[in-house]
């Protein structure tokens, strides 16, 4: 019946049509549904069944265990500040939905937890694909183009990186500018050199530190202390204000019951689908397992982040600044490394494309992260900078390794 329906108002937005100016949204709604109606005859130049929609649609399945942490943790937390006389209530239109539901706050129960998660992360969800999406079909229907399934990707990598009580408006402003100006602007998905998504978070983060950074940024009507955690901070945020720089831990800092295992699974406060190792490790293992994500990159930012936060880590006698003196096993949980090591830092677009420079690519991301977290605890969290300058740095890369390989195969040829 629905083939039926689209195969009938197909003539209106063919060419010649009266809505032929929209043909472009048809023709995103109709592609999602169904495989395109017009398909090569000679298979010759197809290398594999992986096309774009595929690839995205693999992404999104990947981030799946990232999204179920996101709905219980954030609900977990929240329910934590309730039950432990943290906070007084939520939101004035989240209260009814739950007791409509005849659920409660018990932070043992993992659908008071799960429900209570989703209505913090749905809202949301649907203002960046709606918001987000109107932009992309606009600029579609002005350009002729199709509308692409990378905002797929875009829609989903956004909510996970952002607290879970930030304004709903300034999540549309920021799914605009990083859809904006971090892709259209230079021609649409395939022809950015920065990941949207991050784009757009930066933007967040500059334009509006305190929100972002929860230093206003609420639990309703006064659930807990703030969005990302019961002091007030995120570890990496309690780490970089810690006072005691030589008893500095995350565990000592933050919350004596808080262990490096903890972090690791992802109970811990941040953005919602970020606090979770466990959860991006799976992820990661899908994409290498299916070909999409690279693991050089994931492997070169370990590597790099390892490497820095030992060197860090050692020359850390006698400083006043606590991130010194954090272990470099606990950059690797903390924060949002995991989660951009993984799902940002292989944006196949804005990435290095050549084996070496994917090395190469991964390593500077990691360095940079922990000099950034280490060096200037202003910014605590880091990664979402170290990819950005990755991005900008991606195209000099391979051209130096595509360089080096030329002159190798002339010195070799030469003699």
């Amino acid at each position: 019946m629905l083939r039926k329906l689209l195969d009938r108002l197909h003539p209106s937005f063919d060419k010649g049509g009266k809505l032929e100016r929209l043909y472009p949204l048809y023709e995103a709604i109709d592609t999602f549904l169904y495989s395109p109606s017009d398909t090569t005859l000679s298979p010759s130049h197809v290398r594999d069944g992986m096309n774009l929609k595929r690839m995205m649609s693999l992404v999104v399945v990947a981030l799946g265990p990232c999204i179920f942490m996101a709905l219980y943790n954030t609900g977990y937390q929240a329910n934590y500040a309730v039950a432990n006389g943290l906070g007084t209530q939520l939101d004035t239109w989240r209260e009814p939905i739950i007791k409509a539901l005849g659920l409660g706050h018990d932070p043992s129960s993992f659908l008071d937890n799960l429900v209570l998660g989703s209505l913090y992360f749905l809202p949301v969800y649907i203002v960046t694909m709606t918001v987000g999406g109107l932009w992309e079909v606009l600029f579609a229907t002005v350009r002729g183009h199709e509308v692409n399934e990378g905002f797929l990707v875009t829609g989903m990598l956004f909510p996970l990186t952002l607290p879970p009580t930030i304004p709903l408006w300034q999540v549309a402003i920021g799914i605009t500018f990083g859809v904006v100006v971090g892709k259209e602007i230079f021609g649409g998905t395939g022809k950015n050199f920065l990941n949207p998504a991050l784009t757009a978070r930066a933007f967040l983060y500059f334009a509006y530190a305190s929100e972002i950074s929860s230093e206003t940024n609420r639990w309703g009507e006064g659930v807990w202390a703030a969005a990302d955690g019961i002091t007030g901070a995120t570890p990496l945020g309690a780490m970089a204000a810690a006072s005691n720089p030589t008893a500095a831990s995350v565990s000592t800092v933050t919350n004596p019951s808080l262990s490096w295992l903890d972090c690791f699974i992802g109970f811990t406060q941040g953005s919602m689908g970020e606090t979770s190792t466990l959860a991006c490790l799976i992820g990661a293992a899908m994409l290498i397992g299916l070909g999409v994500g690279s693991w050089r990159i994931m492997a070169g930012c370990v590597i790099g982040a390892l490497g820095m936060g030992t060197l860090l880590w050692a020359a850390s006698a006698g400083s006043d600044n606590a991130m010194m003196y954090l272990a470099p096993h606990w950059h690797l949980v903390i924060g949002g490394f995991a989660f951009g090591a993984v799902f940002m830092a292989t944006d196949p677009v804005s990435a290095a494309m050549t084996d070496t420079g994917r090395w190469i690519y991964g390593v500077l991301i990691g360095v940079m992260t922990i000099l950034v977290r280490t060096i200037n605890p202003a910014f605590p969290e880091g990664i979402m900078l170290a990819i950005l300058f990755g991005n900008v740095m991606a195209p000099l890369i391979d051209f130096f390794v595509i360089q080096s390989n030329i002159k190798r195969r002339l010195a070799r040829y030469e003699a």
